[in-house]
């Protein structure tokens, strides 16, 4: 394969998986995913330098407010266990698109305070452009 042909096929394969979503907008959608990636990758990354295991990370609960807070005084905000980009891609085939609207909710619900100005709002796009991946919960979990 050459890399004209490579490049084709990458185009080819961005059409499909933006479905419904015009070209220009579809970065929004994949700067937002990779956006929020960092910041679990980020979350997970501060957690473990301060010794928490894959064991522990399954503790990571909006019930345990001492985490939380500590989550928060260090990355700015708080992603819960099942919200984290890593426990999605885990999920496989069982994903939905729920799964994206309940972890940016409790995103923005988990802003550290101080941080409001840094985070609040940074995924309203990505937020309310789901509705563009399909008629249904069913076919925007798809795409």
């Amino acid at each position: 394969m050459n890399k004209q042909q490579l490049a084709s096929k990458i185009w080819e394969s961005a059409n499909k998986m933006r479905s419904k979503i015009e070209a220009n907008e579809y970065k929004d959608y994949i700067l937002g995913f990779i956006f929020y990636k960092f910041l679990s990758e980020n979350e997970l990354m501060r957690l473990k330098a301060n010794d928490f295991t894959e064991d522990d990370l399954p503790q990571l609960t909006e019930d345990n407010p001492d985490i939380v807070e500590g989550v928060q005084n260090e990355c700015g905000y708080f992603i819960a266990y099942d919200n984290l980009f890593s426990t999605w891609i885990k999920k496989g085939n069982d994903f939905e698109i729920s799964n994206v609207r309940d972890a940016l909710s409790a995103f923005s619900r988990n802003i550290n305070p101080a941080r409001k100005r840094v985070f609040d709002g940074i995924f309203d796009t990505l937020q309310t452009g789901l509705s563009k991946l399909g008629t249904d919960a069913r076919s925007q979990s798809k795409a």
